[in-house]
C-alpha cells in the first residue's frame, strides 16, 4: 500500500457573482498567508479561480472554509498528492476576468455553455466518426500532451482562439464539437462561445484533462503525452495505460518532455529541450537570444567570453562582432 504524501495540490474554479472583488482579493490573500498556503489564485466580480499548494491539515481547512461560504458550497477540488509545495509564493490578484477572451459580448457560464460531458462520455463522443477534438490550451500545452487527433489551434494565448476558430470555421461546421483544457474553466466559456457563435452539438470536458486521467473508467486512455500545469511540477501524468511521448525537443526533434524557458528575459519562450541541449545552445532558442547581453544561462554558470564562443563555434555560430 502506497504511503500518502504529506503535501497537495489543489485546482478549482467556481463562477458566481463576488461583489467587492478587491475586497475580497485582499481578505482572501490574508485568509491564505494565515494558513500557510502557497499558489496563485485570480478573483473577479464573475468568481473564483486557483491552484494552491500546502499540507493535507492546511488544505483541509482551506477546503472547508470554502465550502462554508453559500457563494462557493458546490465548488469542486480537483486533489493531487505532493511532496511539497508546488509554488514558492502565495498570490491573489484582482482580474477583470477568470480567464482572458476579450469578447465584447461577455460569456456567463452560468447561462450558455456547451454540454457537460463526463469522462466516459468524452471518450465515447471522441470516437463519434463525426466528432471534431479542439484543444482550448495554448500551443506549448498542446505540444507536450493533447487528446489523440485533436486539432491544434495556432495561437499563442486563449484571448487568440476565437479568431483563429472563424478563420477555420469551414472545417468545423456541421462536426459534433468536442473541447478540453486543463481543469475545465476555459472551456466553459469557450464552449458557450461556440454556441453563441452558432455551433448546434457542442461538448466540454467537465473537469478537464486532470480529472480524466484520475477516473478509474477510461483511466486517461486516448491521451498521448503529459498534461502542462501551472505549478512547479511544470507536467503530470495522464494516461494509466500506455504513455506515448509525443513532445519532440526544439533543437534535435527527439522525443522530450522537458520544459525550460529561453534563458533570454526579455524572450522567455518555452521549448522542449534535453539538458544536453541546453548546454549546447545555453539555454536560447535563437542566435540572438544565445548572444543577448542578458542571457541567464551565462551569468547562472559564470562562462567567459572564451567558453560562449567555444560553445557557439561547435554548433557553427560565432560571437556578434564589437563595434568599436
Amino acid at each position: 500500500m502506497t504511503e500518502t504524501k504529506p503535501y497537495r495540490v489543489l485546482l478549482y474554479y467556481m463562477y458566481t457573482a463576488i461583489d467587492n472583488p478587491e475586497e475580497f482579493t485582499a481578505e482572501h490573500l490574508q485568509f491564505c498567508k494565515e494558513l500557510e498556503l502557497k499558489g496563485r489564485i485570480l478573483v473577479a466580480a464573475e468568481g473564483i479561480n486557483g491552484t494552491v499548494s500546502g499540507t493535507i491539515e492546511q488544505t483541509d481547512k482551506y477546503m472547508e472554509t470554502m465550502h462554508a461560504d453559500p457563494r462557493f458550497a458546490d465548488m469542486v477540488f480537483k486533489i493531487d498528492e505532493a511532496e511539497g509545495h508546488a509554488f514558492k509564493k502565495m498570490h491573489v490578484r484582482h482580474r477583470p476576468e477568470l480567464v482572458t477572451l476579450r469578447l465584447e459580448d461577455d460569456i456567463n457560464p452560468n447561462e450558455v455553455t456547451g454540454k457537460h460531458l463526463s469522462p466516459k462520455e468524452f471518450y465515447e463522443a471522441m470516437q463519434d466518426p463525426n466528432a471534431v477534438v479542439i484543444d482550448a490550451r495554448n500551443d506549448y500545452e498542446y505540444d507536450l500532451g493533447h487528446f489523440r487527433g485533436a486539432v491544434r489551434p495556432d495561437i499563442k494565448a486563449f484571448r487568440d482562439l476565437p479568431e483563429w476558430i472563424r478563420e477555420n470555421k469551414d472545417q468545423f461546421e456541421g462536426k459534433k464539437v468536442l473541447t478540453y483544457c486543463t481543469g475545465g474553466i476555459r472551456c466553459e466559456k469557450f464552449s458557450g462561445w461556440l454556441v453563441k457563435e452558432g455551433f448546434e452539438d457542442v461538448g466540454q470536458l467537465h473537469g478537464g484533462i486532470v480529472t480524466y486521467g484520475k477516473d478509474p473508467e477510461v483511466q486517461g486512455e486516448l491521451w498521448d503525452g503529459q498534461c502542462y500545469v501551472f505549478d512547479g511540477r511544470i507536467s503530470v501524468p495522464v494516461n494509466q495505460k500506455e504513455h506515448v511521448v509525443v513532445g519532440k525537443d526544439y533543437f534535435s526533434g527527439e522525443p522530450c518532455e522537458r520544459y525550460v524557458n529561453c534563458a533570454n528575459p526579455e524572450c522567455n519562450k518555452q521549448i522542449l529541450c534535453s539538458e544536453e541541449n541546453e548546454h549546447k545552445y545555453l539555454r536560447g532558442c535563437t542566435h540572438e537570444c544565445r548572444v543577448h547581453p542578458r542571457n541567464l544561462y551565462i551569468k547562472e554558470h559564470e562562462l567567459t567570453e572564451e567558453q560562449v564562443a567555444e560553445r557557439l563555434h561547435a554548433i557553427g555560430e560565432d560571437l556578434p562582432v564589437k563595434q568599436s
